[in-house]
């Protein structure tokens, strides 16, 4: 990739990448942006940004093989949300709070269902509650969903990056209005509402 950082193809080079991401990864179908050789999208910027990834070292091997791209996604959401103030809770709720949740209802096995999902914080941290714990993935199954589009895509890349499994809905969808999992009997339930959205009132 970053040996075609300066051709004027390089748009189209990564809208073909990320086809090929999807193909090999199948539960990110129709989640990546595919839209990089669109001709108003400036093409040396997006040169220099990968010459600028390309420079980021990800450790020696003992660090990558503990999820360092993870927790390198996880490190940016939080900044992301930090930046949007507010609004960022809508997608992102802090490391610390997910964690004591988590820890408070112990999910060593079974269905954990977070119906406001977000980028997928509150499993992400189950999978690694159950790791702690002498367990591993797989161990518990995964469901939730969640409304606005993009955070549905967050959360999809962020479990893709894991390898984690979980049924989130093959699109978004707001569980008051549009219950994916009306059927769904889960053993934990946990969430952190946005209630700093807007769009949220009481005749919901």
């Amino acid at each position: 990739m970053q040996a075609a950082a300066k051709q004027p193809t390089i748009g189209r080079v990564i809208d073909e990448a990320m086809i090929a991401i999807e193909h090999e990864n199948p539960s990110l179908k129709g989640v990546l942006s595919k839209d990089y050789s669109r001709p108003t999208l400036d093409k040396e910027r997006l040169g220099q940004l990968i010459d600028l990834i390309a420079t980021i070292g990800l450790g020696n091997a003992s660090n990558r093989s503990r999820d360092i791209l993870g927790r390198v996604y996880e490190y940016f959401l939080g900044q992301f949300a930090s930046a949007e103030g507010k609004k960022g809770g809508q997608f992102y709720t802090p490391r610390s709070v997910v964690k004591l949740l988590v820890e408070m209802i112990e999910p060593y096995q079974g269905r954990v269902f977070d119906p406001c999902c977000g980028s997928g914080g509150m499993f992400i941290q189950s999978e690694k509650f159950v790791e702690a714990h002498g367990g591993r993935i797989g161990d518990i199954s995964i469901y939730g969903q969640e409304s606005n589009p993009t955070t549905w895509k967050l959360c999809r890349m962020n479990l893709a990056i894991r390898g984690i499994e979980a049924n989130i809905g093959p699109h978004n969808a707001d569980s008051f209005r549009n219950d994916l999992h009306k059927d769904l009997k889960a053993d934990f339930i946990l969430a952190n509402p946005p209630f700093n959205d807007s769009d949220w009132n009481g005749e919901i």
